[in-house]
């Protein structure tokens, strides 16, 4: 059985000046699995993951989420649904228990510890300061917090760019695990290794239009580096 749309994007064109991030990309993109948005640098991924949070406006067409428009108003409540996760880390607090309670302050223990075995962090984290995070473990915190809000959709901009490859090991494996659990994911990536582990669907991105589209297993720009 097919997945079901998520989002639609319709002849949606960003511009900022002279300059064409996205130009009449007309694509739909798939619940349930996980999505990597693949390209080379400057080829539109981060823009489109910012298009569907309202990070970024759209300078021409529409983008749809379940059939319906992206709200011009309540922009806090469509980031709850739809989370991101951006390339570093970003930490907001001195302690794991008060990073987890970001968005969510009536979180209890019990929830924050469901919240870290979801990404693969012990519960004696919760006693941690955050300074003393490592890299990984400080990505997956970052997961965790934006899971907290209970998000339908979890965008990840190059999240294991900055880590060593035990830390991106483990970012990769909690990505399966979300969405084996029900989550959507869609992640910008340049690393086509990486996508032939953890996506279902891949879109192929060049100067900001889409060239290819569609299960992982089909899509020949995987093979490149094969």
């Amino acid at each position: 059985m097919a997945p079901d749309e998520l989002f639609a994007l319709d002849q949606v064109t960003v511009q900022r000046g002279r300059a064409v991030l996205l130009d009449e990309v007309t694509c739909r993109l798939s619940a349930g699995v996980c999505t990597a948005l693949m390209g080379p640098s400057g080829a539109g991924k981060s823009t489109l993951l910012r298009l569907l949070n309202r990070l970024e406006e759209p300078t021409g067409g529409q983008v749809r989420l379940h059939g319906r428009p992206l709200p011009d108003s309540d922009v806090l409540a469509l980031r709850r649904r739809v989370g991101l996760v951006g390339q570093q880390p970003v930490l907001l607090t001195d302690h794991v228990p008060d990073e987890l309670r970001v968005g969510r302050p009536d979180l209890t223990e019990g929830q924050a510890r469901t919240l870290l075995k979801q990404v693969g962090l012990p519960a004696a984290m919760l006693t941690r300061q955050t300074a003393g995070l490592s890299g990984g473990e400080a990505q997956r915190l970052c997961l965790a917090r934006a899971l907290a809000v209970g998000p339908e959709v979890l965008l990840l901009d190059e999240p294991t760019s900055a880590l060593d490859a035990a830390s991106a090991k483990a970012v990769e494996q909690t990505v399966r695990r979300l969405v084996a659990a029900g989550l959507t994911v869609i992640l910008a990536s340049h690393n086509i290794a990486q996508a032939r582990r953890i996506a279902d669907e891949v879109l192929v991105l060049r100067a900001g239009r889409p060239v290819a589209h569609g299960a992982a297993a089909d899509i020949d720009y995987l093979k490149e580096e094969s």
